[in-house]
């Protein structure tokens, strides 16, 4: 039995004709799911008695909220409980004028970067369509407020399971009524991948987790990269942007020691120098599980010098969420053990 989760209207009105019901519980079904974030059939109201008890243990899709750490900032880290007993990660992130959601595409995450958590905790599973799009429906649920921004910056590559994210992205955007350039699609970089999503236009941020100024340094931080060199990753990105005419955004973890000196801004800089992007520097949130720690602040401030200096579009991202295991995985393997 499929969830129904990240089902179109068209798709939910020939559901329920399958069912033997009129077509206008289609557009009821669609409200009580996406508006109304219904976690089962037998609560919407407006269905004959009869069905509901009937199609009482056909699954919407809806995660039970598994455990929730709340930060001083508004931010809440969520543990969410799939089905088969798997646990997965999603955080809301409110500010004045927007609520943004971090969601998950995999459990787990086969990249095994080397200063990431989730990396650690080795790979489980791809998220189905409902998984996804349900992180959504959860923050909404919590906080009460609509959902404005979604990036894909939870755990697991969301290249390596692209069927079930553009189909959430999809759903995101038309159920949910997100705007696609309001959703960030964030990516360690996969061979060939980035060409084929630019051929789907999806009008959404791609964001490429760079982490390094040259092949050296990034094959240490990123195991993967030994078989897609920076070069041929950069020339992708610039057929996307030439595709697609979106800039590409590149994320940098700044690591104290490691990748945060002037030269290495100089060094991004050069292979960035005509290109249609923005850099987003992330000062690191330190693990147990790793032994890197945080630049101070005289060194962020020098390698933002750096860029600005030979015109690279730069901001620094600031840290929310600290006190909730800020970390991506970081609070999934604290509290769950796994």
């Amino acid at each position: 039995m499929k969830a129904l989760i990240g089902a179109s209207l068209p798709e939910l009105t020939e559901w329920v004709r399958e069912q033997q019901q009129p077509a206008y519980r289609g557009q009821q079904l669609h409200q009580w799911i996406y508006q109304r974030g219904a976690r089962s059939l037998s609560e919407i109201s407006v269905f004959p008695k009869q069905w509901r008890s009937d199609m009482a243990d056909w699954a919407i899709g809806r995660s039970e909220i598994y455990h929730q750490a709340k930060s001083i900032d508004g931010t809440v880290k969520f543990l969410l409980r799939l089905s088969d007993g798997q646990i997965v990660e999603t955080v809301g992130i409110p500010s004045d004028k927007r609520l943004t959601v971090c969601v998950s595409s995999q459990v787990g995450c086969p990249m095994a970067c080397d200063f990431c958590a989730t990396g650690k905790g080795g790979f489980e599973r791809n998220l189905e369509r409902h998984e996804i799009v349900d992180q959504v429906l959860t923050v909404q649920e919590v906080f009460q407020q609509r959902v404005s921004n979604i990036v894909f910056m939870g755990m697991g590559e969301p290249l390596l399971n692209v069927e079930n994210v553009l189909s959430a992205v999809r759903s995101m955007n038309e159920d949910i009524g997100i705007g696609r350039r309001f959703i960030t699609i964030s990516t360690v970089g996969i061979p060939g991948r980035i060409r084929k999503l630019a051929d789907h236009h999806l009008q959404a941020t791609l964001a490429v987790s760079l982490h390094a100024s040259n092949q050296a340094v990034r094959e240490r931080l990123i195991p993967s990269a030994r078989q897609y060199p920076l070069e041929a990753l950069l020339d992708e990105c610039r057929e996307y942007v030439k595709l697609t005419g979106r800039r590409v955004t590149f994320e940098y973890i700044l690591l104290a020691g490691v990748n945060d000196c002037r030269d290495h801004a100089i060094e991004l800089a050069d292979h960035l120098r005509g290109f249609q992007s923005h850099v987003n520097l992330i000062p690191y949130n330190p693990i147990s599980e790793a032994d890197y720690q945080r630049p101070d602040q005289r060194r962020i401030t020098q390698f933002v010098n750096a860029l600005k200096d030979r015109n690279i579009a730069v901001s620094v991202r600031k840290t929310r969420g600290l006190e909730a295991d800020a970390a991506c995985g970081q609070l999934r393997a604290s509290f769950a053990g796994v």
